[in-house]
């Protein structure tokens, strides 16, 4: 990668021309694909007075002689940050579509749910070539990001598409929109309580020592937000409820994600069985968690769950039993014990194949997919089949069947094994708290209305 200097302007400033140029030329590198217009191709607007590049806010400002500029500084900052970004095309996360795509959302902001404008422009090939045509073949980007290069679409039955991004891509997006968001409400509050903006000012002309620990830059000109580390502080809430309370996603926004601590958070996730709010996490961690769903009782168990239950298993079974349900019965939600049940505790009973490019020689036969028949709620006749698709011969069959009672005494075994310290928080000596009767399952809530839980 090239450090070449872009002559500067007063006060540290280049143009847009020229901050385009030098953010094209510092990401030539990068892993995560980057468009050589990030300011002045839609839907950047220097008028708005700020650019995203990458995960960061970067202040545009107003020179004395009419013409937009941003600092050459925060462009190599927002840069050496995305320069970092290792990207891993296999693991991939669904970015839509999710039912209906909603209505636009004028004046939002350049990237405000990114989802929803992937999902629109990839339903409306046609309005955006013309676009294209119109912006001199410049095709739209999302904070300086090339998400074409690197979107995958399938096609299920040759009539439902899906469009996937790489898992390290949807973290950037998910930071510029978070940033983005804290951007603007600091705007407005500085144009509400111009006391606030002046002592703001001032504390930035006497800088104290404390520690930028825990804390997110947003732009040149805006000060570090700080994300709170989440403490139980939702435990024993119920979703139904929480979610429906006034403010309760601005306080979501405020946490770093429970899981990755890495990210900030989106959304609440929850327990769909019991009803129980786990924790709040980042848009990645919660797609990552959420089981495949194919039908209401089948989960397709792709390759995420070897991270779900082996590298990182410790993290997420302490995730998973936040739920007190989950917790007081030393058990996983019914999808996630079935994939558990596939994945680990049958792993041994799947076939192989000869394959003379791997190592040892064998490669596991097709993909693992788990069904049942019954629900956790009738525990004696609930029943778990694990059976083997896409064989290369041909061949599709059942592994085993296993009773929901077996699998819940196999997993305790292997929870106290796997992580003892989740294992000896859990048990049936911590029932007192739960109600007399299971919760009803929690509908989908990925609709209108209800997207950011």
């Amino acid at each position: 990668m090239t450090g070449r200097v872009v002559p500067g302007r007063a006060g540290g400033l280049i143009t847009l021309a020229a901050a385009d140029a030098l953010w094209a030329e510092l990401t030539a590198d990068s892993a995560v694909p980057t468009v050589s217009a990030a300011f002045t191709c839609f839907p950047a607007d220097a008028a708005a007075g700020y650019g995203l590049l990458g995960g960061r806010v970067v202040a545009t400002v107003k020179a004395s002689y009419g013409w937009w500029g941003v600092s050459q500084a925060e462009v190599r900052r927002a840069a050496a940050e995305l320069n970092a970004v290792g990207v891993n095309c296999q693991d991939l996360v669904r970015v839509g579509p999710f039912r209906r795509v909603p209505e636009s959302e004028p004046g939002r902001g350049t990237l405000l749910c990114w989802r929803r404008r992937i999902a629109r422009e990839m339903l409306e090939p046609d309005d955006l070539e013309r676009a294209a045509r119109r912006e001199g073949g410049r095709l739209h980007h999302l904070a300086g990001v090339d998400w074409r290069r690197m979107l995958v679409e399938r096609t299920h039955d040759r009539t439902v598409r899906t469009w996937w991004l790489p898992r390290a891509v949807v973290r950037v997006l998910d930071a510029a929109e978070h940033a983005e968001a804290q951007w603007q409400q600091t705007m407005r509050t500085r144009q509400e309580h111009p006391a606030v903006a002046i002592e703001e000012q001032r504390s930035r002309q006497q800088p104290s020592q404390a520690a930028d620990n825990g804390r997110r830059t947003t732009g040149p000109d805006l000060p570090t937000v700080p994300l709170r580390p989440y403490g139980e502080e939702l435990e024993g809430h119920v979703y139904a409820v929480l979610s429906r309370k006034p403010g309760i996603s601005r306080q979501v926004a405020g946490w770093s994600c429970a899981v990755c601590n890495a990210a900030p958070a989106a959304v609440l996730d929850h327990c769909h069985e019991h009803g129980y709010v786990r924790a709040p996490v980042c848009q990645s961690c919660n797609t990552q968690e959420r089981p495949d769903h194919l039908y209401p009782n089948d989960v397709r168990v792709a390759g995420r769950y070897t991270r779900l239950f082996d590298t990182d298993a410790p993290t997420w079974l302490r995730h998973w039993h936040r739920c007190p349900g989950c917790r007081a019965r030393t058990t996983l939600p019914l999808p996630h014990l079935a994939a558990w049940t596939a994945h680990t505790a049958c792993r041994p009973l799947r076939p192989t194949h000869r394959d003379p490019r791997r190592a040892s020689g064998r490669t596991p036969c097709g993909v693992l997919r788990v069904s049942w028949t019954g629900s956790q709620n009738a525990p004696r006749s609930c029943l778990l089949s694990v059976s083997v698709d896409f064989c290369p011969s041909g061949e599709h069959r059942i592994l085993a069947r296993v009773s929901y009672r077996e699998a819940v005494k196999r997993f305790g075994v292997w929870l106290a094994e796997t992580a003892p310290a989740v294992a000896a928080a859990a048990g049936p000596d911590r029932l007192e708290s739960l109600p007399a009767q299971f919760r009803p399952v929690v509908a989908d809530t990925s609709g209108k209305g209800l997207a950011l839980f």
